[in-house]
């Protein structure tokens, strides 16, 4: 797992925790890492090569081109070379490599230069106006049907196209067009020779997405609505994140976006890893710190998408960089049409989560997690959509109240704090310590069976830990 690195980068990026949090949050941040360091090890497989073989004989099936866009400024040669033999080595070879270089030598040219393949084009900028505009200016130039996002020192993996134009066209046969796809992604050493921190991403939801970046690489979006959005100058070092956030919102919030992009359908996630993050000293990967501009960026871009939906509400950094929450004003209810039930978090008497939310099986979600640990990719401390939440830690818009009634067969009142209150049915159920409100089976799947009404009512079921 490249040991090295990893105690130098960890070591680095504890520090910094510590100075940003204090010694408690960072102890538990240090406990937490350790403990999941002892799990299962990792390990990226690359395609063989018979895999790869036979998705170049099933590449001609598929008509789609992609531009890859690469905004590069001073890149160290190897990084370059190894960057784009990545793309010009793809099992899925209809595509373009755009290459906006803004170096003032000529370091760059002459790598690209030295490649004879004539999807490799070379665009050379009068001056360096930073990573959006950099690369609104290949954009310009693109001529593919998809537009991909790849940065200067990173690497797709082999199958990451051929991965691509077949979720595109899967997507077509269900009747339905993606318009923005993204797949999981890992980080790789300087020498991109040893593969950790894998991050395994769910389908599209928006309030996680409210919450981080989780979308990130490997981003790729239908050319003309790419064009359309193109990426925001004062957004620099968060630009994909704003330009996704305005993706999403012009695909579900937007008037007509519904019907015109298909709402949901039009976000495809692709289970694979098919982008690699490289870290080294200047990364944001391996230094957060080194770019803590971004995360104010992504604040701004944050506030922005609720000031477009009319959402009053404010946005503060989390304990962890480039982790957000919104505080909505009077609440989600009030704020947001599409909430309409909040689940929040049961402990047990050992400090560990037991209850609030459920996938869509009826398991709890995060459970036996300790309260001050924040699980995988942060995600038990961020707000995010969920399947169903549980009863004993509930809020309900007024408008479903009817439906809970009918499906718990108790009437929804609240607590002091706007909680579903359990008392006449157990005692105060804020923690599964007490017995008499613990949930049975058919307790359960009455949860699950109000989580259904709420979707099927239109409205989502949200985590707020």
């Amino acid at each position: 797992m490249g040991q090295g690195i990893m105690k130098s980068s960890n070591l680095r990026k504890a520090y910094c925790y510590l100075k940003k949090n204090g010694l408690k949050s960072a102890y538990y941040a240090a406990l937490e890492r350790i403990m999941r360091g002892n799990g299962k090890t990792y390990c990226y497989r690359q395609p063989g090569e018979n895999v790869l073989q036979a998705q170049r004989a099933a590449a001609d099936g598929y008509p789609y081109r992609f531009s890859i866009l690469v905004p590069a400024y001073e890149t160290k040669e190897a990084y370059l070379r190894e960057m784009i033999e990545s793309v010009l080595g793809q099992s899925y070879g209809n595509l373009e490599l755009i290459i906006a270089d803004a170096s003032r030598s000529g370091q760059v040219e002459a790598a690209v230069r030295s490649y004879a393949d004539g999807r490799l084009r070379y665009l050379s900028l009068k001056r360096n106006g930073g990573i959006a505009e950099n690369t609104n200016q290949a954009l310009e130039k693109a001529e593919g049907d998809y537009v991909g996002l790849l940065d200067h020192d990173d690497v797709l993996a082999p199958d990451a196209l051929y991965n691509m134009a077949k979720a595109i066209s899967q997507r077509e046969k269900e009747g339905n067009t993606a318009w923005l796809l993204y797949s999981d992604e890992d980080k790789g050493n300087g020498e991109m020779t040893e593969f950790y921190e894998p991050h395994f991403k769910p389908k599209l939801n928006v309030d996680l997405l409210l919450s981080n970046n989780y979308i990130c690489h490997f981003l790729v979006m239908k050319r003309e609505l790419m064009q359309e959005l193109r990426l925001r100058s004062g957004f620099d070092g968060a630009q994909d994140y704003d330009l996704v956030l305005r993706a999403v919102g012009k695909l579900l919030y937007e008037d007509g976006g519904k019907e015109r992009y298909g709402g949901r359908q039009a976000v495809v996630h692709i289970p694979k890893v098919l982008y690699h993050w490289r870290c080294h000293s200047s990364s944001t990967a391996e230094n957060p710190e080194s770019k803590r501009y971004a995360y104010e960026a992504g604040k701004r871009a944050l506030e922005d998408f609720l000031a477009r939906r009319g959402w009053k509400g404010t946005v503060c950094h989390t304990e962890h960089l480039g982790f957000y929450r919104v505080d909505y004003d009077g609440g989600i209810f009030r704020q947001r049409e599409d909430a309409g039930a909040e689940a929040g978090r049961l402990l047990n008497r050992r400090g560990r989560i037991c209850g609030g939310a459920f996938g869509r099986s009826g398991k709890v979600l995060y459970a036996g997690l300790h309260k001050n640990f924040s699980g995988y990719m942060h995600r038990a401390a961020l707000r995010q959509e969920v399947y169903a939440g549980d009863i004993r830690r509930m809020r309900v818009r007024k408008e479903l109240w009817a439906d809970f009634e009918e499906v718990f067969g108790v009437p929804y009142r609240e607590d002091e704090n706007g909680w579903f209150d359990m008392a006449g049915i157990g005692r105060k159920g804020r923690e599964s310590k007490d017995e008499a409100i613990a949930l049975t089976a058919e307790g359960v799947e009455k949860c699950l069976e109000f989580g259904r009404r709420v979707r099927e009512k239109g409205y989502i079921t949200v985590w707020q830990p």
